[in-house]
């Protein structure tokens, strides 16, 4: 023979391509369908077990009684020997969580009135009182001295000097999915020494008739109860502070042009001009 090779031949390796392992194949199938159950277990777990790590993850209504024991929290550090007053609850619809879903913020808030120049001081001795799980601080800004701290469950407080003499705390959920909405604490409304303290005031400024009207509560941390009660502004009298003094046995907490605070017992009450004409409140604060 030539050994020549003819065009188009293609000469035998002497062995045939081995048919595919089915064997291989099958074991491959297998276990990719048992990482697949696996990830979908561990996946389940950690869905029912695991803290939320995303504020998208808590609804309003989860966040609800988080925000609620902050002001409690809040209106324990302040103390029983200043006035505040809890601000009603603020809820806002329509922040954008996703930007294919709408969502809502809560802010409760504690406000309190305090001679000039204590405004800082305040917010270091709630700072160093609130749970040491919160991590508060209090820093110095352009704005002034803030605190910060976190309550848990993403919901953010803080506190403010809002003017010279009153100084305002917060507790934010921030935006996140509704839920079920924001339902308040079921503390009760009834009479009180709080009612009594705001009657009395009115009395003294001369609209003993004004209906006591709004209240807003929460629950302190040793167990019982701040609450706030409001009057609608009513005209000013001709001087806040001497009509008002004798409730306050002379020795106000504030006692200036525009607030006149004093405590009674457990009650602080707060009475503050607006142009001609004075809003009045009374609550009774947590022991501290």
């Amino acid at each position: 023979m030539s050994g020549l090779v003819s065009p188009g031949y293609v000469p035998s390796t002497g062995t045939e391509p081995s048919p595919p392992d089915r064997r291989r194949t099958r074991r491959l199938v297998v276990a990719s369908v048992l990482w697949a159950v696996l990830l979908a277990a561990l996946t389940w777990y950690s869905v029912r077990t695991d803290p939320p790590t995303v504020r998208e993850q808590r609804s309003l209504s989860d966040a609800g009684p988080v925000v609620d024991r902050a002001i409690g929290e809040l209106a324990g550090a302040v103390g029983g020997d200043l006035v505040l007053t809890l601000t009603p609850p603020e809820v806002e619809r329509g922040c954008r969580v996703t930007p294919l879903s709408d969502g809502g913020t809560l802010l409760r808030g504690v406000t309190v009135v305090v001679p000039a120049g204590e405004e800082r001081a305040l917010l270091e001795r709630v700072s160093g009182r609130l749970p040491a799980d919160w991590r508060a601080g209090v820093r110095v800004t352009a704005e002034g001295p803030r605190l910060r701290a976190d309550a848990g469950e993403f919901v953010t407080v803080e506190g403010e000097v809002e003017r010279e003499g009153r100084v305002r705390f917060t507790a934010d959920t921030g935006c996140r999915p509704v839920g079920d909405g924001y339902v308040e604490p079921a503390i009760g409304a009834g009479p009180g020494p709080d009612v009594d303290a705001l009657v009395a005031a009115l009395r003294a400024v001369g609209h003993p008739d004004q209906p006591v009207g709004d209240h807003d509560r929460a629950s302190c941390p040793d167990g019982g109860v701040a609450r706030t009660v409001r009057a609608e502004p009513v005209p000013a009298p001709p001087a806040l502070g001497a009509a008002l003094a004798p409730l306050s046995g002379g020795a106000p907490v504030v006692d200036d042009p525009e607030v006149y605070a004093y405590r009674v017992g457990t009650v602080g009450v707060i009475a503050e001009r607006i142009d001609d004409r004075i809003r009045l409140s009374a609550t009774d604060t947590c022991a501290g």
